[in-house]
């Protein structure tokens, strides 16, 4: 199963330096039945994009508490074994969990299968959509049109092994 996990450039900084993703429990995103019914398609690669949309979405939110974080969102991507990842059944009805999944225990850096980053152009509308964050989650809708604003930059892939160069 591959499951996204949100981090920030120190963290990924952190996993590269420990080998793994981690501590446990881990909070990642996957193409789970919630995902599936709120994105209405049976496109197994469009489902996989908007669970990565939705873990660049959390990177965002580790970047609002992180301010001295560079500001670009980070996404790893990663192989686990059916039945790792795990949804929260209590959160089956919340809008704000559709996607996300649990991993009871740290993941090593070795099975990830690709890395997704900002590209350097996108640090302006990034940093902005962290400040408004706040205040789109209480219902402004500027403040959402400027967090929606870095949701128009497509994440980066890059493999690997180029872990080094981005850190």
């Amino acid at each position: 199963m591959r499951v996204y996990v949100p981090l920030t450039l120190p963290g990924l900084a952190e996993a590269h330096k420990s080998g793994q993703l981690g501590p446990a429990p881990l909070d990642a995103y996957a193409v789970t039945p919630a995902l599936r019914e709120w994105y209405l398609s049976d496109d197994v690669e469009e489902l996989e994009y908007a669970a990565l949309g939705r873990a660049a979405a959390a990177s965002l939110r580790l970047l609002a508490a992180d301010p001295a974080a560079a500001r670009r969102r980070v996404v790893v991507a990663i192989d686990v074994p059916d039945g790792a990842a795990v949804a929260d059944p209590d959160r089956g009805l919340d809008q704000a969990a559709i996607g996300e999944v649990r991993l009871a225990a740290a993941v090593p850096l070795a099975k990830a299968a690709a890395v997704h980053v900002d590209s350097g152009d996108a640090e302006p509308d990034v940093t902005a959509a962290a400040a408004a964050l706040g205040a789109a989650d209480q219902g402004d809708d500027d403040a959402q049109f400027t967090v929606d604003g870095a949701e128009d930059h497509e994440l980066m892939w890059f493999g690997v092994q180029e872990i080094p160069n981005l850190v």
